[in-house]
């Protein structure tokens, strides 16, 4: 999913970036979107247990945003690190399990079904939010709620997708939800992030996940990596160069040139470029029903994020210098 930092953060540290990439800020955008979809055609590529993939890709993304770093010369706010390293090392923590379970999802179902799955996020959001964030729970948005929820029970109904059988697919759908639910408390716990750009965020929490997912992976497959052949490493450090490093990378840098609004249409380039690459590469395809239990999914998230936009629009002081 793209909304990988829930803040969308104009630090100066992306000043460093202008003229580091010539392509303009919505091409950026774009195509960190399309990387995005293709993650899951990877993700099939890789002879590994979803831990272990995670884990690589925790270990090789965040060196190369690391590396990043220090050639923008880039120092981070140690004083900021410190005060919200609870919720950095927590949040990481759930960036780890959130890959494991997208990476199960692909596993289990197609990779329309994991992603529109995964895609429930939002929704998620949307429910936790009088709690966590205290904001008011309309009619509109419970209507986002129903409506996405009769979206997924389309996509589950029995029979419908490929032949893997439904308790496959039902099963890999709850894995896309599972990491969708660990995704929405990603984007919970950044709204109380301070004092940090979305890129540090992110650096910290794919370390985090990275040192968080290890001793997790030797307890599960005691670091052995057997289906690591050449084609697995192949695989896994496009996963983690291309998927993880670049196109966060073009997902932050982008950032300061586009609108909030701009940012929520444009995602969804990420879930509709993973149905076609998915059907063309894969052979994977939807029923008419599971077609329209995703544009129902697809259609609540997209409304759900402009109301979101709205809401943090009103919230802005009329203060601010122009």
């Amino acid at each position: 999913m793209a909304n990988f930092s829930a803040v969308i953060d104009r630090s100066k540290f992306f000043h460093y970036f202008k003229g580091g990439i010539n392509l303009k800020g919505k091409m950026r955008f774009i195509m960190a979107m399309l990387i995005f979809g293709s993650i899951g055609v990877f993700v099939k590529k890789i002879d590994l247990t979803s831990s272990e993939i995670a884990f690589l890709r925790g270990v090789i993304g965040s060196l190369f945003l690391l590396l990043a770093s220090f050639l923008v010369k880039h120092k981070p706010s140690f004083k900021a690190l410190k005060e919200n390293a609870v919720l950095l090392l927590l949040s990481g923590v759930a960036i780890g399990f959130n890959w494991i379970f997208l990476f199960e999802s692909y596993r289990y179902t197609t990779i329309s079904n994991a992603t529109i799955s995964y895609y429930f996020a939002p929704i998620f959001v949307m429910m936790l939010a009088p709690w966590i964030l205290k904001e008011k729970l309309t009619s509109v948005k419970v209507v986002c709620i129903i409506a996405a929820m009769i979206g997924l029970f389309l996509i589950v109904n029995p029979g419908a997708g490929d032949s893997g059988g439904s308790q496959n697919h039902a099963t890999g759908i709850f894995y896309g939800l599972l990491a969708a639910a660990f995704y929405a408390s990603v984007v919970l716990m950044n709204k109380f992030i301070k004092n940090l750009s979305g890129f540090e965020i992110t650096l910290v929490q794919l370390m985090a996940a990275a040192l968080v997912l290890l001793p997790y992976v030797w307890w599960q497959e005691n670091l052995t990596f057997t289906g690591l052949n050449s084609t697995s490493i192949i695989f896994i450090l496009i996963l983690g160069i291309v998927h993880t490093g670049f196109a966060y990378f073009l997902y932050f840098t982008s950032f300061q040139e586009l609108k909030g609004q701009t940012i929520a249409v444009l995602s969804y380039i990420d879930p509709i470029s993973a149905v076609i690459i998915a059907a063309i590469f894969l052979r994977e395809g939807m029923t008419l029903i599971q077609i329209i239990g995703g544009a129902l999914v697809l259609g609540s998230t997209f409304l759900s994020e402009k109301l979101e936009l709205k809401s943090a629009k009103k919230a802005q002081t009329p203060t601010t210098s122009p």
